[in-house]
């Protein structure tokens, strides 16, 4: 892709509206300061000391803040608790612009939160110990989901885009059910000018009529079941083509180091990675792979376009180390200017 056609495709993501549905988690760091560990009194435990705690969206929210990032514009519909974990994620979302009236706030449901401590030792260094996961582990009651069918069908004529962040490992234990997942198919045959796309870790292959971008692990699960493992690249690739056939919709197979193959009606497409140099840390990388996708889609480009555009994403954020990152649609066309993909 030339310069002057990144330009016009990322010029047009102001424009352009995308209802992120999905579980929508906290990220809350604890900092430790080992420096301070005190012994407790009652129990003869060290007692870790907190001198920083860092709260940011994650799962959904991570591409919901990637998405901002590119200044597209974003509804977020989700269920969260009615708790103090709500609350952080509710600032956090609120301060970087996303439109949260479609949110259901629920006062028997936790909102899902990954509490990450990480202990800093003397020397500054920090390394993260054992992490602690409120998730919600009974199924989302029939109510809720009436709720959240009628907000997507409300929603629909609104926006450019759909993402479906399905991040809940339990069955019909987070946002996107069985009974979603059918809506949201079904909607997608109903509004066939609407981009929706899919990112599901466990059941990505229950999806149809929408585009998915699995990993390499999910898309060999989907086609060969959960024990699946030790496929070769071409094996991969063989399942990716035939969860294309079975979707009915394109498919950006992500390969880490080796950028992605697109399945599409035109025939498979290898997009390469950006080559980038120094430390990395992909922790993110495919949430802004899947964020630059769609904002793509829903801008015009065609899917070798959306697949390289998502690529640049994913290669702007693994550059930041220590932080689930963002690119903007400047440090996209800054990456490409230096490392162009094709």
């Amino acid at each position: 892709m030339n310069p002057d056609r990144l330009s016009q495709i990322l010029s047009a993501f102001p424009g352009r509206t995308v209802l992120v549905v999905g579980d929508f988690f906290l990220d809350k760091y604890l900092i430790i300061e080992h420096s301070l560990a005190e012994i407790s009194l009652e129990t003869g435990l060290e007692a870790h000391q907190v001198v920083e705690v860092r709260c940011s969206p994650g799962a959904a929210g991570t591409v919901t803040n990637n998405l901002r990032a590119m200044e597209v514009n974003v509804i977020a519909l989700s269920v969260i608790g009615d708790d103090g974990e709500g609350f952080e994620l509710l600032k956090k979302l609120d301060a970087s612009g996303v439109d949260l009236d479609s949110l259901i706030i629920r006062s028997d449901r936790f909102t899902p939160t990954y509490t990450k401590p990480m202990l800093r030792e003397r020397d500054g260094s920090a390394h993260e110990l054992n992490r602690l996961d409120i998730k919600n582990r009974t199924k989302t009651p029939a109510e809720v989901e009436d709720r959240l069918i009628a907000a997507l069908r409300g929603l629909l004529p609104r926006v450019h885009g759909v993402i479906i962040a399905d991040q809940v490992p339990e069955a019909d234990c987070g946002v996107i059910t069985a009974r979603v997942r059918e809506e949201l198919c079904s909607l997608a045959r109903a509004y066939p000018t609407v981009v929706f796309a899919a990112d599901s870790r466990e059941r990505i292959g229950l999806f149809e009529d929408v585009i998915l971008k699995p990993n390499e692990r999910e898309a060999t699960r989907a086609v060969h079941g959960p024990n699946a493992v030790g496929l070769d690249r071409a094996g991969v690739l063989a399942a990716g083509e035939a969860l294309y056939r079975k979707v009915g919709q394109p498919v950006f197979l992500t390969l880490g180091a080796d950028g992605m193959v697109v399945f599409h009606q035109d025939g498979p497409t290898a997009i390469p990675a950006v080559k980038v140099t120094g430390p990395i840390d992909i922790v993110g990388a495919g949430d802004a792979t899947l964020a630059g996708i769609v904002s793509a889609l829903c801008a015009g480009a065609t899917m070798p376009e959306a697949g390289e555009i998502g690529c640049l994403a994913a290669g702007v954020t693994i550059q930041q180390i220590g932080t689930t990152g963002t690119a903007s649609r400047a440090q996209i066309a800054a990456l490409h200017a230096q490392a162009p993909l094709l």
